[in-house]
């Protein structure tokens, strides 16, 4: 699903599809699903590997390169044993410092990490299951961000439309945390898991 299929799905989930007449702009409606990405993806990170060079007798490794890094989940060095060896570590701003006993030599290291995941109009690095839960966090924080600017102002939907409005997408938030639950990447048993770190 790309961006302006996206956008149509969010539009016709709060009924808000008279082009004449729309009652959120296109570019909210984006930041708004701009906004439901980034959520999603601190939760479930596109899964990346970098290959990068080490410094021979440096623990330290840039990893500057790693660009919208979400999470560091394993780095393997050295690269190609099975099963793979991977390395204790620590992070510090783009610093990656190896803590076992194995310094680098100087060889490749590879960094297995997640990054933000990517929606517009030509590509989508979201899975189609998950879909659905962008669609719901962006209808919830719209909803509620109208919901809010029409505090105190005359409306023609009755006394109710306003707090009606913001309980209809803080319902919506209500399931897209429960649905960031469940496929939190924290919350699944990782094959990473199954390897213990080499002190060589």
């Amino acid at each position: 699903m790309d961006l302006m299929t996206m956008r149509n799905t969010v539009r016709r989930d709060l009924h808000d599809e008279d082009a004449e007449n729309f009652r959120w702009t296109n570019d909210e409606i984006d930041r708004h699903i701009a906004h439901a990405v980034k959520d999603y993806s601190y939760a479930s990170p596109l899964e990346q590997c970098a290959v990068l060079p080490t410094t021979a007798g440096s623990r330290e490794i840039d990893i500057s390169s790693l660009s919208e890094r979400v999470d560091i989940e394993a780095v393997e060095y050295p690269i190609g044993n099975f099963p793979p060896s991977y390395q204790r570590f620590s992070l510090w701003d783009n610093k990656l410092t190896i803590s076992g006993n194995r310094i680098p030599e100087g060889s490749d290291i590879k960094i297995f990490y997640g990054k933000l995941h990517t929606l517009s109009a030509l590509i989508s690095t979201i899975p189609v299951i998950h879909e659905d839960t962008i669609v719901l966090r962006a209808c919830g924080y719209a909803a509620v961000e109208l919901a809010i600017q029409t505090i105190n102002r005359v409306n023609t939907g009755g006394m109710g439309t306003t707090s009606e409005l913001e309980s209809w997408g803080n319902q919506k938030l209500t399931e897209f945390r429960a649905a960031l639950k469940r496929i939190d990447k924290k919350n699944r048993v990782r094959v990473k898991a199954l390897y213990t770190s080499v002190e060589e």
